[in-house]
């Protein structure tokens, strides 16, 4: 077990991102997961540095979002490690993830606001399930994480009547609410006009700027991860197959790696299967 917690708690290696003495806030240690005959995960190493932006590449149903699943205890690895702030996190019992969750925000791709509830009592709600803090308290904290995002007025508004680029500041301001220290992020801008994408580009630097929090994105969205990445991670055929800055990926020698920057079509390069297995993905459930 010794051997095991001094695994979890080294610095990130030149290779996988980290600098020399920054431990990593969560690392990844041989990680393989497979739904049925298919491997999607095959052994991943990685490491995210704190107060860093770390975006995760690559094409569908290549492991981007059960990577992050791994991240937050919502899959079991079925081989290696998960380690959150030198802690071993894929052995604990579901109760004992409860306070690692609540240091880590969720974006999901489509928001997941609830329908029913206006945009101050969507913010509010997790500070409701997860806080003793009195009623005009957690108005004052929901009204804080509004403003961050830029969307303090619309308090009384519901999600209908927001537009799509409204509605991911909203589910924003929601995962921050309660101050975490890691916001993951399932495709951030799908659905987005670049306008609009380009200004969730610039809230996820704001986050990362100001408030000092980890940022992990998963994305297709090439001038997104241009935009808001120190490190980009490509996930090919359940391995890493390029880690580095996007000017360090477009040296690649590896052809799959250019051949998805340049959105090059080669059909022996595409897996079997292309989609995610079912339930693989980061459930829309706030």
């Amino acid at each position: 077990m010794r051997d095991q917690t001094n695994r979890g708690q080294q610095a990130g290696t030149a290779a996988n991102g980290g600098g020399p003495g920054v431990a990593p806030i969560i690392r990844l240690a041989g990680v393989r997961k497979s739904f049925g005959a298919q491997v999607v995960l095959d052994g991943i190493d990685l490491d995210i540095e704190p107060a860093k932006t770390t975006v995760i590449m690559g094409p569908s149903g290549c492991g981007k979002s059960v990577t992050l699943k791994h991240m937050v205890g919502l899959l079991r690895p079925d081989a290696g490690e998960v380690y959150f702030r030198g802690r071993r996190v894929d052995t604990l019992r579901e109760r004992e993830w409860l306070p690692i969750r609540l240091e880590v925000g969720l974006l999901f791709q489509m928001g997941a606001l609830f329908d029913s509830m206006t945009v101050l009592e969507n913010v509010c709600f997790p500070l409701r399930e997860n806080t003793d803090l009195s009623a005009s308290a957690r108005v004052d904290r929901a009204r804080e994480a509004l403003e961050v995002v830029d969307m303090l007025g619309y308090d009384e508004r519901l999600p209908a009547q927001l537009s799509g680029g409204q509605r991911k500041r909203v589910a924003l301001a929601r995962a921050i609410v309660l101050r975490p220290a890691v916001v993951l992020y399932d495709e951030p801008t799908t659905g987005l006009d670049p306008v609009r994408s380009d200004g969730i580009n610039q809230l996820i630097l704001k986050l990362q700027r100001t408030l000092g929090v980890t940022n992990i994105v998963v994305t297709h969205d090439l001038t997104s991860a241009r935009t808001v990445a120190d490190r980009v991670v490509m996930l090919l055929g359940g391995k890493i197959a390029a880690d580095g800055t996007m000017a360090a990926l477009a040296r690649s020698p590896d052809r799959r790696v250019q051949h998805f920057l340049t959105g090059t079509y080669v059909a022996e390069e595409i897996p079997e299967t292309t989609e995610a297995p079912a339930g693989a993905g980061l459930a829309e459930e706030a």
